[in-house]
Order: structure tokens, then sequence, then C-alpha cells
């Protein structure tokens, strides 16, 4: 049995797909799918069911999955005890955003960390917030980007970036912006434009509209701000989006306050305590570009998903 093999099987494990975990690792199908014969083979046991159109962990899989990230785990401990005496600072990030989300002064942070530790692979992925936090929690992503409701997620460290109330958005010769303020019972009467569930945004609205026993008709989802600002901008629904995501779309949509919707969607740097010392580094970058922005970006720009 080689480390390597162990990597290759908690990649399968977690993509479930040799594709996936082939791009993750770096090296062809083939070859992972040749050494999971192998680990299979040492271990007289089969570790995926491979009958079906994914790849599922067997009953034996799922046994040895919890050893081998603790196997992984103690190897890298290892490396880090090492690395901090020596002062070398190598190995890999990943980095989650939630999906159609950019705050310049994260990539401002990536850049910098990146020119110091030229020796850390970083890797970005895209995704749901609901679906970024279980990945901080089991270890498959190291720092990520979300949005939710209230407040940043429990048992996780957290940097607060923004929180703003949610708005409803629509054309200037819509009904509803005839009314200074608007309830959630206002916007029964009309379809509504939304992010999907796993985002802060929707999680505050569909919790707001559970409380209130209102029932809102969504018609479109998307996943990004500008696409549902352009189908409000259409008067194919209202847009239910936080604040600073409507303005640049001014004048083209008018927004009102949502007036009986009290939680605020929290945009947040999230990740687990952590004794990475390049993380510890990433992290040191990610406060001096929220603190100090460079002149011309004094105000973070941010995109919410």
């Amino acid at each position: 049995m080689e480390l390597r093999q162990l990597e290759y099987f908690v990649a399968v494990a977690e993509e479930e797909n040799f594709t996936r975990a082939a791009e993750r690792v770096h090296i062809s199908q083939s070859g992972v799918s040749a050494q999971i014969r192998q680990l299979e083979q040492d271990l007289g046991a089969s570790l995926f069911d491979r009958s079906g159109r994914g790849v599922r962990l067997t009953p034996a899989g799922a046994a040895a999955l919890r050893h081998a990230r603790s196997a992984l785990a103690a190897v890298d401990a290892v490396r880090q005890a090492v690395d901090e005496v020596t002062g070398l600072i190598r190995g890999r990030l990943v980095v989650g955003m939630v999906t159609a989300c950019t705050v310049t002064p994260l990539f401002d942070a990536l850049s910098a960390f990146h020119h110091e530790h030229p020796g850390v692979e970083i890797v970005l992925l895209e995704d749901t917030s609901d679906r970024l936090i279980e990945r901080l929690r089991t270890g498959r992503a190291d720092i990520a980007l979300v949005s939710t409701s209230g407040s940043p997620p429990p048992g996780l460290e957290a940097y607060e970036i923004i929180r703003e109330p949610l708005v409803a958005a629509m054309p200037a010769d819509h009904p509803l912006a005839e009314k200074p303020q608007i309830t959630l019972a206002d916007l029964t009467s009309y379809p509504v434009v939304s992010l999907p569930p796993g985002s802060g945004v929707r999680k505050v609205f569909d919790d707001a509209c559970a409380a209130a026993g209102v029932n809102a008709e969504i018609a479109f989802q998307a996943v990004a701000p500008t696409a549902i600002a352009d189908l409000a901008i259409r008067n194919l629904g209202v847009a239910i989006l936080s604040e600073s995501l409507t303005a640049q779309h001014r004048p083209a949509l008018t927004t009102r306050r949502i007036e009986d919707i009290t939680t605020e969607p929290v945009l947040s740097l999230t990740w687990p305590s952590t004794t990475n010392p390049a993380l510890r580094k990433l992290l040191h970058h990610c406060h001096q570009s929220f603190t100090h922005p460079p002149p011309s970006n004094r105000k973070p720009q941010v995109t919410d998903g």
C-alpha cells in the first residue's frame, strides 16, 4: 500500500468519478484506475461499486475512507512540522468561491500570496455556499468565500466582508415601484426571479416567506446576479437580491426594501481552525487586502452569488 494510492482512493471517493479524480491529482484516468485496482488487490476487497452510472463506495470502501483521510492528514502534519522549523511553505490550498461571486481583495490576496510562496499550488473552485461549507467541514477545501443567512456558518472561523438588506428590484413602471416599501405579501401577486437554493440570499428569502406564511412564486432561478437583474429588466419577474447587486443596473431597475425581512445575507471568508502554515500565510494576505486595499480599489468590489 502506497500513500499515492490512498490519495487517489480519497480523490475518487470524494469526486465520485474517475475522470474528475484524475484531473484533481494530475495524472491520467488509466493511471488512477490502475492504482485503485492495485490497492483493492492488496486489501483483498473492492472499494468501489462500478456497476452503475456513477462510482459509489462499497461497504469496505466506506470503512477505509476515514482511515485513508487520517493517514494522509498525518503525513501532511509531518511535512508541516518540518516546514515550520525550516521556514519552507509548500503544499496545496483549495480556495472555494460561491458561484458568480467576485471580491477583488481576495484576488489581490491570492496574487500576493502566490508571488511570495510560488511552491504552494492554489486550486480555485466555484459551488453553492452550502456545498462549500460542507467541503470545509470535511477537509475538501481550505478556505471559501460563502454567503449565509444572518451570520457566518457556526463551527468555522470567519472574516465578515459585507452584510446588507434584501431588496426587490423591478422596472420603474412596475406596480410595486409605486410603493415606498413593500411586504412579502405584496410579492405574491407577481412572479419572482431569485438565486437558487444554497445561497445566503435565497436562504434569507425562503426563511422569511416561511415565517410569514407566504408562498412566493419563483418563476426563474439563475446563479449569476446579473442574469437575475436582466430578467427583471425584461419584466419576467421581480428580482430578489442584496442591495449592492442592483446598483449597476440603475436606472433600468427600481429597488424597494422588503420591510418584513429583518435577517440579512452575510458574505464572509470562512475556514476551519488550522495549523496549516500555508493557510495562515494566505489569511495574513487576506487581512492585508481587506483592511489596506490599493488606492485604486479602496472599496471592495463585491458581486455576491
